[in-house]
């Protein structure tokens, strides 16, 4: 069987906040990151997302913009699979911000 994944994973544990908005709503949680890569994020739930929605997940990044400020990773994109309060998400767009300053991008990428 041969790997459908364009790019590599990587197994990296961080802190996740995600949410999810629906007609119903916002839905929000916080979870863990499972693996990672350039296209996607493998995650965990508190409750179980649904296949197709489009969600805004906030990644605690472990390098710091010059040794001294925190980094985000912000991500959106659409959830592609869902299994034991574990959410797999294309990543559509993203960009990192500053842990201080939520409103302020410091490097962006799509």
């Amino acid at each position: 069987m041969s790997e459908r994944r364009a790019s590599g994973r990587f197994p990296i544990e961080r802190d996740v906040k995600y949410k999810v908005v629906s007609r119903r709503g916002q839905e929000s949680g916080a979870g863990k990151t499972v693996n990672m890569s350039s296209s996607g994020i493998l995650f965990s739930t508190e409750q179980v997302l649904q296949a197709g929605r489009q969600v805004e997940i906030s990644v605690a990044w472990p390098a710091q913009l010059n040794n001294q400020t925190p980094l985000k990773l912000v991500a959106r994109g659409r959830v592609v699979r869902v299994e034991d309060h574990q959410a797999a998400v294309e990543i559509q767009h993203y960009e990192f911000r500053t842990q201080a300053n939520p409103m302020g991008a410091q490097l962006r990428a799509s």
